[in-house]
């Protein structure tokens, strides 16, 4: 059976529409879908070409696809509307009833969600970003008197991929210390790490999962043994309680919500714009 082709198209990047789109989606218990995401379409030019791209898609599936837009011009926005596709508009869905309850006229420009019109933010969002790779896994510069948070963990419990997610969504600064087999032996807070024990966020997981993901980065290795996962897993929770360090299971949980539960959890806010 052909898959639904799903379409998301921006006059800008495509993110908020991918974003958005892909949260509605999910609550259809995640169909198989094949994603294709136009982005830039801001002229009438760009319009008809995204439109022949969808019909084409319609014609040859036999299967309308759905189209997720995220256009502010309207001459742009019923030119797409024209597509032989499901078309779900977010800004024309939500602009008109916010200039009745707001009593003023949207600018109806785009590139304000993404572009460099606050320059602060984004040079946040840069200096945010730059710190997590600089502080990764333990290396580098360790300036954790910057940092809003630091993460604790195992190897490969997704110590990096939640601090740069923080870091690009929320402008936190976010560093993140692997917890060694040292460390685990030893029972204490590395020494590097007790001045600043309130900012620590301890990840663990499952171990059948840990095992699996280390079993994909160094196949029938000691470090992807069911004896070595669950020891490591085991002593740093018993670290985590015995210090007394919030921690997050990971194990079935994305990036988003990871970082989402330890914001929320240390009360800090968001210093850019979504």
């Amino acid at each position: 059976m052909a898959k639904r082709t799903v379409f998301f198209v921006s006059d800008q990047t495509g993110v908020t529409a991918e974003t958005l789109g892909h949260s509605l989606l999910t609550q259809f218990g995640g169909p198989d879908y094949r994603p294709v995401t136009l982005p830039f379409v801001a002229t009438l030019e760009q319009a008809a070409a995204a439109v022949e791209r969808i019909d084409a898609v319609a014609e040859e599936s036999g299967l309308r696809p759905i189209v997720f837009a995220t256009l502010v011009d309207d001459r742009v926005r019923a030119a797409v509307k024209r597509c032989n596709g499901l078309f779900l508009d977010f800004f024309a869905a939500f602009l008109g009833p916010l200039e009745d309850e707001l009593e003023m006229t949207s600018a109806h420009a785009s590139g304000r969600a993404h572009g460099l019109t606050d320059l602060a933010t984004y040079t946040t969002r840069i200096n945010a970003t730059n710190f997590a790779v600089a502080n990764d896994d333990g290396s580098g510069a360790r300036d954790y008197n910057m940092a809003d948070v630091i993460l604790l963990g195992v190897s490969r419990t997704g110590k990096t991929p939640t601090c740069l997610y923080m870091a690009l969504q929320y402008g936190v600064f976010a560093a993140n210390y692997p917890i060694t087999e040292d460390d685990l032996e030893a029972g204490v807070l590395p020494a590097i790490l007790r001045p600043h024990q309130q900012k620590l966020y301890g990840l663990t997981i499952a171990p059948e999962r840990l095992q699996q993901i280390r079993q994909e980065r160094r196949p029938n290795s000691r470090y992807a043994s069911a004896m070595q996962v669950q020891y490591e897993v085991r002593e740093a929770q018993l670290l985590y309680e015995r210090l007394q360090i919030p921690t997050v299971d990971t194990t079935e949980c994305s990036i988003e919500e990871i970082a989402s539960r330890i914001l929320d959890r240390l009360g800090l806010e968001r210093r850019v714009r979504p």
